[in-house]
């Protein structure tokens, strides 16, 4: 009756109100430490690793939440090993800690 699409859409309501920016952030931040300098994550570790079934739905927020941090100057986001915006960038882009200057 409802369709495919309709338990899409509900599925990615509620997986965005479960996972806020703070946790968000928080993996980030944990799992570009564990990298470590000079080492690199998919965007997409993260979203998977907050909601394994619904990761998907939260590529744009883990992306918003990546800009976030690389303007604190807490992380950088680079594309082809140049810096980009996340939000804005089409395409695979990697997110890594930012050496203190």
């Amino acid at each position: 009756m409802w369709g495919r699409t309709a338990c899409l859409a509900s599925a990615s309501a509620v997986t965005q109100r479960l996972v806020d920016r703070d946790r968000i952030a928080g993996e980030i931040r944990a799992q570009a430490r564990a990298r470590g300098l000079g080492a690199s994550l998919c965007p997409s570790e993260v979203a998977r690793a907050l909601a394994p079934s619904g990761w998907r739905d939260l590529m744009e927020a883990v992306r918003g939440v990546a800009d976030d941090l690389a303007d604190q100057g807490e992380i950088t986001v680079t594309q082809r090993g140049k810096r980009v915006r996340a939000g804005t960038a089409r395409g695979p882009i990697r997110l890594g800690l930012r050496a203190r200057e």
